[in-house]
C-alpha cells in the first residue's frame, strides 16, 4: 500500500485553559485540520496563531511548522469573517505572527 505524503505539515493546536472558547470555535475546528497538542508543543512552532475569544483574551492557539500551513490557516480565518490584528504589523507581537478576532 502507497503512503501519502503531504506537502504541508499539519497544523498543530492547543486551547488556552480557564479560558472560554469563542462562539466561532466549532466553525475554526471545522474548516482547518488541526492536531491536538499540548500548549508547550504548538508555541514551539515556527509560525504562530492566536484566537481571540468574545471578551478579547486568547484562548486558542495554532502553529504551524511550514509557510505554505501557515498561509493557508490565515486565509481559512480570513474566510470566516475574522480580522487579523497584526496584518499590518512589521513583526510579531508577544509571540504570535497572527492574532484573529471576529469583526
Amino acid at each position: 500500500m502507497a503512503t501519502i505524503h503531504f506537502p504541508n505539515s499539519p497544523l498543530k493546536t492547543a486551547l488556552i485553559e480557564r479560558i472560554q472558547t469563542a462562539g466561532i470555535d466549532s466553525a475554526i475546528i471545522g474548516n482547518l485540520l488541526l492536531e491536538q497538542a499540548s500548549e508547550a508543543e504548538v508555541r514551539r512552532a515556527a509560525l504562530i496563531i492566536g484566537i481571540r475569544n468574545e471578551d478579547g483574551e486568547i484562548y486558542r492557539i495554532i502553529g504551524a511548522d511550514r509557510l505554505a500551513s501557515y498561509s493557508n490557516a490565515v486565509e481559512e480565518l480570513a474566510d470566516l469573517q475574522l480580522v487579523d490584528e497584526l496584518s499590518d504589523a512589521n513583526s510579531a507581537r508577544d509571540g504570535y505572527d497572527s492574532i484573529f478576532r471576529t469583526a
